[in-house]
């Protein structure tokens, strides 16, 4: 988990309802999986256990969620091959938890005293995944903030594969295994903008099949849960239009709670970090929505929404949170002053182009410079001196575009300063 020193990165959300096209299909569905899908009764993963079809439990959700011929962002794919990662090759995919894929991404740069190593370790949540050459962080130990080992992360460490999670008609959410006990029926996947909405005395799934509810079974427990909807298709570029998924905040269902199950000590209060979980003000939300890009503040609460900035919407209530989950566009408000700041605002919860699982990058005071993003290929770049190295610390501006979802660079100012600005307009 060597991922932060600045935050929670939302812990590693996997897109675990599978699709084809934009419609979800039946394997998750919103609760326990095909058993046959994961394990094997005759012929399991040698070396591994539980009867798995790979070694560990992350390999064997690999063994689906990453493609060896994928050649762009494909569905539920969460990690590009390790033959597609080559120097200046960006990953894959672009599902809004990001790729895995960049936690192999190694940067080495500069020379002399300026000479430095960017770990791609430090991309995201370092997942175990022995069958994928996903190791264990060996930095820090534990999470950031928190007593859980990083030897035992796994997708399932923040996903259940045979959750018993589900929210009913009213809006309410449950557990549903308990011995002696009825509970309504989970009809499907409660991820999406077109899942099925249950009826009285059925249920459907928690999003992307999260932990919550008091389970206890990782050696943390997960107090509640989160609240999200995504829209059907949403590993995609954002090169002509952005992802938007509608993440939701009701009560202590919040994601800076659902983080802090990991990252107890971090943005707890009485710390000098960065608050999460708390209303924007009427300050920072006009500054959200009047921020185009570095010098213009001329935008409208209407057109104002980034998904390299998202937030938190003040509700807890799916038939919002559906009607605003978009790939198209078609809604774009900004936030209100009573909406909130959370983890997932900075960071990306698989890994991301950026340091510390981050969605936007800090590390140099440009993201854009003379038009084009900061990259060892940029035309300009022999004119940027003794420091050129470092401020594009080893990536091409493929690999930057990618890290951005395929924005072109002239969806931000020629000289386009960090994205913390969207919110705090200093630039």
């Amino acid at each position: 988990m060597k991922i932060l020193r600045v935050g929670f990165a939302g812990l590693a959300v996997a897109s675990l309802v599978l699709l084809v096209g934009s419609t979800p299909a039946a394997f998750h569905s919103g609760g326990v999986a095909e058993c046959a899908g994961c394990h094997s009764m005759h012929a399991p993963k040698a070396g591994g256990s539980f009867l798995l079809v790979g070694v560990d439990q992350s390999s064997t959700c690999l063994t689906c969620h990453q493609g060896a011929t994928d050649t762009g962002p494909s569905s539920y794919h969460v990690s590009t091959i390790d033959g597609k990662l080559g120097a200046g090759l960006a990953p894959l995919q672009r599902g809004p938890a990001g790729d895995f894929g960049w936690l192999k991404k190694t940067y080495n740069y500069g020379t002399g005293s300026s000479a430095a190593t960017e770990d791609g370790a430090t991309h995201g949540h370092n997942i175990k995944a022995t069958d994928f050459n996903y190791v264990v962080d060996t930095t820090n130990t534990t999470a950031p903030g928190g007593t859980f080992s990083s030897a035992q992360l796994a997708c399932t460490s923040c996903h259940d594969p045979h959750s018993s999670a589900r929210r009913l008609s009213d809006g309410t959410y449950r557990t549903g295994n308990t011995l002696g006990q009825k509970a309504e029926m989970i009809i499907g996947s409660g991820s999406y903008d077109n899942s099925l909405d249950p009826k009285a005395g059925e249920a459907v799934g928690v999003y992307r099949l999260l932990r919550g509810l008091g389970d206890d079974s990782q050696g943390v427990t997960f107090s509640d849960v989160a609240i999200a909807v995504a829209p059907a298709t949403y590993n995609r570029t954002e090169a002509a239009t952005q992802t938007r998924v509608a993440y939701g905040a009701d009560g202590n269902k919040t994601w800076g709670n659902w983080c802090a199950t990991c990252h107890t000590g971090m943005h707890s209060r009485g710390n000098y970090v960065h608050p999460v979980d708390e209303a924007l003000d009427s300050d920072i939300a006009k500054n959200y929505n009047a921020y185009i890009k570095s010098g213009d503040l001329t935008g409208g609460a209407g057109t104002s929404y980034l998904s390299l900035v998202p937030f938190a919407e003040d509700t807890g209530t799916i038939s919002t949170l559906k009607a605003h989950a978009k790939n198209n566009d078609s809604f774009l408000n900004g936030p209100a002053s009573s909406d909130k700041v959370m983890c997932l605002s900075c960071h990306r919860a698989h890994a991301s182009g950026m340091m510390y699982g981050l969605r936007f990058d800090i590390e140099y005071e440009f993201m854009v410079k003379a038009g084009d993003y900061v990259g060892t290929d940029n035309p300009d770049y022999v004119n940027w001196g003794s420091r050129a190295a470092v401020q594009s610390r080893g990536r091409t501006v493929g690999e930057w575009k990618a890290a951005y979802y395929d924005r072109p660079a002239s969806k931000f100012a020629s000289y386009q300063r960090v994205l913390c600005n969207k919110c705090h307009a200093k630039d």
